[in-house]
């Protein structure tokens, strides 16, 4: 599938899996973990409901605008909406960043072992 044509679910799927990596780190840090926990689980959250959604391409910007007005924390939200929307986009424009994400977003820093419930699928041949 071409760039063009990448729908925001796919990507959203990959970042998934590079969320692993962003737990697996936070459980390593010796400070208190709570914004960084809730951060994650707002980003985790927003991921899974664009995955479940599958908004268009041309729909997505706004599907996250409608998702982050909807919440009642809005400010939080808005803000991993406009990082999700830019993470996106990133896709689309940097090659490296898309091959990252067809390799399942692999980090030293993810955990190890079999994944419970991950949502880790190649996005192989749809970027």
């Amino acid at each position: 599938m071409s760039q063009a044509n990448l729908r925001p679910a796919t990507v959203c799927r990959a970042l998934l899996s590079a969320l692993e990596a962003s737990e697996g780190r936070r459980r390593k840090r010796k400070r208190d973990q709570t914004p960084d926990a809730i951060g994650l689980a707002l980003k985790r959250e927003l991921l899974e409901q664009a995955v479940q959604a599958d908004p268009e391409a041309e729909a997505f910007e706004e599907w996250l605008l409608n998702y982050a007005s909807a919440r009642q924390l809005e400010g939080g939200v808005s803000a991993m909406a406009r990082s999700l929307y830019e993470e996106w986009r990133l896709a689309h424009s940097m090659n490296e960043f898309r091959t990252w994400l067809d390799r399942g977003a692999p980090s030293d820093d993810a955990e190890k072992g079999p994944p419970e419930d991950r949502t880790r699928q190649s996005i192989k041949g749809h970027l």
